[in-house]
């Protein structure tokens, strides 16, 4: 049983909701703005909250993006309520264990009901990439590398593939003052999505992450900057940029993350006003640029099965052209929009940069 819901989540009447056992499953996206009080709050309130599953450690403390939990302490619960801010990116961790909750909800027999509070998507509608054509990272669905969905879109779909039954219920992100009010970005959604820029990076700019380059991991704008101590800047040399994006040399120290503590030679990712983005296009030419460059450049491991295209991997390789590859891009971002419209709960709609 699916359902879309326009009214807030302090209204619902669901007896699950009013008087059951019920977890909440949050980041501090769950900011309750008109009442001063995080989601969970309304639920302990009530005396009903069971659980709160959210990530280990303190706010935008690198390496904590993950949220725990375990087969047995859901079962008996009545109500599992899911609040957290996605990226719009099909790796994004917070995004991943939701989709893993709802497989293992899944196995469940007589399960909670799940419910969605929705929230905005901060890359907005913009899709970019390809649905997954090889091995994928685990509690991955079938969706672009920029998705343009919201995640409560995200698993109306994933409700679908995995042929669930448990009840899931979507509120609408319409219905709540802290979703109207804040922009998405304004509570950081995780420790490496700190900024207004950052989710418009961060579709071909998380695929630094299973490299031997860091996208700055451990600095205050990962994603705009990325680089390496072996990275040499030279006056003569033409880094890949497509129109309305410059590219200032820069050096930076990650105080996590990959090349923790050491200096790193890069990059750093201005984008123009106005300039129409497509940071997966991009990305692939870059890594293939320093691919060329460097020996100690690599792909490592995870990287495969993050791309999940082997068209897009053959071009990293060198085994096409540009040409070729932005042509397949741009017939797989078709073929995307027209399964994500089916699933899509408000009036606009994904659409691709042309």
């Amino acid at each position: 049983m699916f359902s879309f819901r326009t009214t807030a989540l302090e209204d619902q009447l669901d007896k699950a909701l009013l008087g059951g056992r019920v977890g909440c499953f949050c980041t501090q996206n769950c900011w309750d703005t008109a009442r001063g009080r995080y989601m969970y709050d309304l639920f302990r309130e009530r005396g009903n909250l069971e659980v709160v599953f959210s990530p280990m450690g303190a706010e935008l403390t690198p390496g904590t993006n993950h949220i725990s939990f375990d087969r047995e302490s859901l079962s008996d619960l009545d109500a599992v309520v899911v609040e957290i801010q996605d990226a719009g990116a099909r790796y994004f961790n917070y995004s991943k264990d939701v989709f893993q909750l709802m497989e293992v909800l899944s196995g469940i027999d007589a399960a909670p009901a799940l419910y969605i509070v929705d929230h905005i998507n901060p890359a907005g509608r913009i899709v970019e990439g390809s649905m997954p054509s090889g091995p994928v990272e685990a509690h991955t669905p079938k969706i672009a590398h920029r998705h343009g969905l919201t995640l409560g879109e995200l698993c109306n779909l994933y409700y679908t593939e995995i042929g669930a039954s448990f009840p899931l219920h979507v509120i609408s992100a319409l219905a709540n003052d802290s979703t109207r009010q804040l922009l998405p970005w304004t509570i950081a959604p995780a420790s490496d999505i700190p900024g207004m820029f950052t989710c418009q990076m961060y579709s071909g700019g998380g695929l630094w992450n299973n490299t031997t380059i860091t996208p700055a991991i451990g600095t205050a704008r990962p994603y705009e900057y990325f680089g390496a101590p072996f990275i040499k800047h030279s006056t003569l040399e033409i880094i890949p940029a497509p129109a309305g994006v410059l590219m200032r040399p820069c050096t930076f120290t990650p105080a996590a993350g990959r090349h923790q503590g050491q200096r790193c030679q890069g990059y750093q990712i201005m984008l123009q006003p106005g300039a129409d983005y497509h940071s997966l296009l991009h990305s692939i030419q870059l890594i293939r640029y320093f691919l060329e460059r460097y020996p100690q450049f690599e792909l490592m491991d995870g990287f495969e099965e993050k791309l999940s295209d082997p068209v897009i991997l053959n071009y990293i390789k060198g085994g096409i052209s540009y040409q070729e590859v932005r042509e397949h891009v741009k017939l797989e971002e078709q073929k995307w929009i027209r399964k994500a419209k089916r699933y899509t709960l408000y009036d606009d709609q994904p659409y691709r940069i042309k």
